[in-house]
């Protein structure tokens, strides 16, 4: 059973009057939307910012597919800001005004915004108090080893602390330049979750800072809550020990009835002992092949001009890949060998498609952070990204593949990539808000269309196909759940939470009565003026 320790307001603002207050910079004039008094509050003044420069670099996220100013940033030293700083707006007259926590803004649909109110800069809790040490602790010893770390601290950061120790956590991201809070409130999914879960399915103890007292019914809710219960300050993650070395493999597929049979395969529990740690998926649409060849991090321009006839030759109108991954220390890399000969033996990609990497583990968990400074060094890392993720039940995933990659995307040719692969739904929590298909089914896929926009008009084409891809579904009776979702309007946000809404809006009641809390995404109504988000 998870333990939860929460950090209600009435616990920290015994003491939050007497904080010394930190100087980023001499304290700035009101803002028009905020109460002067706020300026005036010892511990908070100082570390608010109103100048153009903070509110305009917190005014979209990742996703820049909404746009919402804030009328200051918030620069917290400990949690105990962030409770001083909500618990002023609750009490502010004659509205609260909106309070969203941020930490790396890799939200797409504004998730970290706070249109007319404060956002709170989470990272200033590692930068500030003089070079104090990161918020990570771990605990190395006993049969369940842990890590607490703060909220406003980055998965990599984490990794670090736990490889002194020989650990790591069990489930990942793909990306590690996320925030700990950040992933913890929406889910957290990666190619280790059929074997562990989502990262929130690794927590054992939260701290959360909300506008109620504490109770136990706020770590459920919290874990994969978007942020609308409270703000998540520490989580104690567990551990696993850390393995040296991975064996990476890309295997290719041009008939989808196999890609998926093998992937099944090897998320169950026959292939446990004898299979992969990771496993993902993508889809490469036929037209991403006419451009010619491009290398990418994992495959040569040889090896592309090899897919490129593959994809020819069989007519298919999409390659899929199989991406799995083994870990092993340097003592067992002949039995990891075996183990990938015995496997492969038993699946049914196309032959001789096999594409293999031999990596340290550190470089394979951080493997997008070398696309990353890619994309940036031509300029299309910071674009807009009207990405679709989605949870499909493995009953209709064929179906998917017919109706949208065969069909509605088959002439399609958009930047991005598009990720499909299985889960365990019975690594899900469903006490926890993050939703997944409703029906008994025991595995369900994340397909997600991780689109870049490079122009407006991109953005406009790309938002009608994945509303196009949203209503043949629904068309179609294909059950999905959006996950990162984005809805715009309640009814919308109700429908996707089904049998939980009431079970939400009764946590939201009780912890965020007055929608102080992660405004932008519109789940529940402001109780205080409306202040619009413009799309961007």
């Amino acid at each position: 059973m998870a333990r939860a320790r929460f950090v209600a307001l009435a616990a920290l603002l015994t003491s939050f009057l007497s904080l010394a207050a930190g100087q980023l910079r001499p304290p700035l004039p009101a803002a028009d939307g905020l109460p002067v008094e706020l300026f005036n509050l010892q511990g908070i003044a100082s570390r608010l910012r109103t100048d153009r420069d903070a509110t305009a670099k917190v005014s979209t996220d990742f996703g820049q597919m909404v746009s919402a100013a804030p009328e200051a940033v918030f620069h917290p030293r400990s949690p105990a800001d962030i409770a001083a700083l909500v618990r002023f707006s609750a009490a502010s007259s004659p509205a609260p005004f909106p309070v969203a926590p941020r930490g790396q803004g890799h939200s797409w649909r504004g998730q970290s915004l706070a249109p007319g109110g404060v956002v709170v800069d989470m990272r200033s809790m590692g930068r500030l108090g003089g070079g104090a040490a990161p918020r990570i602790n771990v605990s190395a010893a006993g049969a369940a080893p842990y890590v607490d770390a703060g909220g406003e601290q980055l998965w990599a950061d984490v990794l670090r602390a736990a490889l002194r120790h020989g650990l790591a956590p069990r489930a990942w991201t793909d990306y590690l330049r996320l925030t700990v809070g950040g992933t913890l409130s929406n889910a957290g999914i990666g190619g280790q979750a059929f074997r562990h879960g989502p990262q929130i399915a690794n927590v054992d103890e939260l701290d959360v800072v909300t506008s109620r007292d504490k109770n136990s019914d706020l770590f459920f809710g919290a874990l994969g809550g978007l942020g609308q219960f409270g703000v998540i300050t520490r989580a104690r993650i567990l551990l696993e020990p850390a393995p040296k070395r991975v064996r990476w493999v890309r295997l290719a597929y041009s008939d989808v009835v196999a890609f998926t049979k093998d992937q099944e395969f090897l998320i169950s529990d026959r292939a446990r002992e004898i299979g992969f740690d990771y496993v993902e998926g993508q889809v490469q649409l036929n037209r991403s092949f006419a451009e010619g060849p491009k290398s990418t991090p994992f495959f040569s321009e040889a090896n592309l001009n090899r897919l490129a006839k593959l994809a020819s030759r069989t007519g298919s109108a999409a390659i899929y890949y199989i991406e799995g991954a083994m870990y092993y220390n340097e003592d067992t890399a002949t039995s990891v060998d075996q183990k990938m000969e015995a496997l492969l033996d038993q699946l049914s990609f196309e032959p001789g498609f096999v594409f293999t990497k031999d990596v340290t583990y550190v470089h394979f968990l951080d493997r997008v952070r070398e696309e990353e400074k890619v994309l940036r060094s031509a300029g299309v890392w910071e674009v807009p990204h009207p990405w679709l993720n989605l949870f499909v039940p493995r009953s209709r995933i064929l179906d998917f593949d017919t109706s949208v990659f065969k069909g509605l995307l088959r002439d399609a040719n958009p930047a991005g990539i598009i990720l499909m692969y299985p889960m365990n739904k019975d690594k899900w929590d469903n006490r926890m808000t993050a939703m997944t298909p409703t029906d008994d089914e025991d595995v369900f896929y994340a397909v997600s269309l991780l689109w870049s926009a490079l122009s407006v008009d991109e953005v406009m084409r790309l938002e009608r196909e994945n509303e196009a891809v949203l209503d043949l579904c629904d068309k179609a009776g294909i059950k999905c759940k959006q996950y990162l979702p984005h809805h715009t309007s309640q009814e919308g946000w109700q429908r996707h939470f089904g049998d939980k809404w009431g079970k939400i809006a009764e946590l939201k009641a009780k912890y965020d009565p007055q929608a102080i809390l992660s405004p932008g995404q519109k789940i529940f109504p402001s109780r205080g003026e409306a202040v619009g988000i413009a799309t961007a």
